[in-house]
C-alpha cells in the first residue's frame, strides 16, 4: 500500500529498522499514549467503510508513527551523550587493534556491521549514533582513519602506491587511488611530492 505514496520511497531513510533488539526506544508516557492514539486511528480508519480517502489516512498515520519514532531515537542518542562519547573512543580503539592485528591484510578495510558487533549493537546504530556526535558515518571514519595512515605511509616510505594500497587491505590500487584523491582532492602520487 505506502509503495504508491512518498513514504514508499522514504522508508528506506528510516534506519533504525535494521538496529538490534537491544537498541529499542525508551519512551515516556506521554509519548506511548501519543503512538497508541495513531494506531487507534489506523485501526478506526481500517475498520470503517473503506472510502478514497482510507489509504492515504493510513499512509499519512503511518508516517507520523515513524517521524516520532525517528525523533526518540535521535534524541536518545543527544540524552545518552556521555554515553555516546565511551562508544566513539571504543569505535576508534577498535580501529586501531583492526589495523594494528593486520586483520586489514586478510579481511580487507573492515564493515559497518563488523564494527558495530564489535561495539556490541548494530552498525546502523553505530552509524547512527556517531553521525549525531560527530557529523561522521561509520564509513566516514574508516576511511578517514585509512586516509591518515596512507598519508603517513606515503610520506615516511618509497613504497609503491600499489604497495601502500595493498597494505591498508585494498585488493585494487584504483579503489584506494579514488578513495585517497574524493578525501584530499589529490593523487597519492601527487600528495607524496607535498614534501
Amino acid at each position: 500500500m505506502i509503495r504508491t505514496y512518498p513514504l514508499g520511497q522514504e522508508i528506506g531513510n528510516y534506519s533504525f529498522f535494521s538496529y538490534e533488539i537491544h537498541e529499542a526506544l525508551h519512551f515516556s508516557e506521554p509519548e506511548i499514549i501519543g503512538l497508541i492514539q495513531l494506531i487507534r486511528q489506523i485501526e478506526n480508519e481500517y475498520a470503517q467503510r473503506i472510502d478514497k480517502h482510507t489509504e492515504e489516512l493510513i499512509v499519512a498515520n503511518l508516517e507520523m508513527i515513524l517521524k516520532y519514532c525517528k525523533r526518540y531515537y535521535e534524541r536518545q542518542f543527544y540524552t545518552r551523550s556521555n554515553q555516546s562519547k565511551g562508544h566513539i573512543v571504543s569505535f576508534e580503539k577498535y580501529l586501531h587493534e583492526y589495523f594494528e592485528s593486520g586483520k586489514h591484510l586478510e579481511k580487507g578495510l573492515p564493515t559497518v556491521s563488523e564494527c558495530g558487533e564489535a561495539l556490541n549493537m548494530s552498525g546502523h546504530y553505530l552509524s547512527d549514533l556517531l553521525k549525531v556526535e560527530t557529523g561522521k558515518s561509520v564509513l566516514e571514519h574508516i576511511h578517514l582513519y585509512v586516509i591518515e595512515l596512507a598519508k603517513t605511509s606515503l610520506l615516511n616510505s618509497s613504497k609503491t602506491v600499489g604497495e601502500i594500497a595493498y597494505e591498508l587491505g585494498f585488493e585494487y590500487s584504483q579503489n584506494f587511488s579514488r578513495l585517497f584523491k574524493s578525501k584530499t582532492c589529490m593523487s597519492p602520487r601527487e600528495y607524496r611530492t607535498l614534501t
